[in-house]
């Protein structure tokens, strides 16, 4: 009856693929990830097949108390159940290709992809793999991982996933757009002045009308 109440918390006996945070090592595990083409192929620039880099990663989240999740989700039914789930190397894994999405994605890409995925999600979570609509994302999905290629440096560490590098040969960041040091030329933040101006535009508009009608 321990899973039935959502506002008890759920004893450690009950977890079988992670140790508890606190029972995690003191010193921090340092891990590399490689990638290609959106799918993770090595650790620590070993290459790995995927069911091995998976085990490979359960191991490491497992002993440094990551991938620990307790939620109350809506069941497909229409009921609400609480869920206990163990997902180690999921979660190392999922925070690893964030990151390297975060360097080769284009802005516009990466916020349709996190518009899609919640939807990929359910159709799997619904039992629809094989359906039409789930192959029409998996095309847009496909599509968008084409430059997602690199190596993500993680710090694994009582429960914690921390990024704490990422490099790709098709990065899209550029320091010499984003610096703000003296005497930098790539980008001149004065250009930034007439988009403001631009993009206020609607909100002045506004603005004026709720000043005609005294709101």
């Amino acid at each position: 009856m321990v899973l039935e109440d959502p506002n008890v918390e759920v004893p450690d006996y009950v977890y079988s693929r992670t140790d508890g945070p606190e029972s995690a090592p003191d010193k921090a595990t340092y891990i590399t990830i490689d990638f290609k083409e959106g799918d993770a192929v090595g650790i620590d620039g070993k290459a790995l097949s995927p069911a091995t880099l998976l085990t490979k990663l359960n191991e490491l989240g497992k002993v440094n108390g990551i991938g620990r999740l307790d939620l109350v989700e809506n069941r497909f039914v229409g009921m609400k159940s609480r869920g206990m789930y163990e997902t180690p190397g999921g979660t190392i894994l999922y925070m690893a290709h964030r990151a390297i999405e975060s360097i080769t994605l284009d802005r516009g890409a990466a916020h349709l992809k996190d518009e899609l995925m919640p939807k990929y999600a359910e159709l799997i979570y619904n039992g629809f793999w094989f359906s039409p609509e789930r192959e029409l994302l998996q095309g847009l999905i496909d599509k968008s991982q084409q430059y997602v290629t690199g190596t993500v440096r993680l710090k694994l560490y009582k429960g914690n996933v921390i990024v704490v590098g990422r490099e790709s040969p098709y990065s899209l960041y550029d320091k010499e757009l984003v610096t703000f040091e003296e005497g930098a030329v790539a980008y001149d933040h004065r250009d930034a002045q007439g988009f403001i101006k631009l993009n206020a535009l609607r909100l002045r508009t506004l603005a004026q009308r709720k000043k005609k009608m005294g709101l």
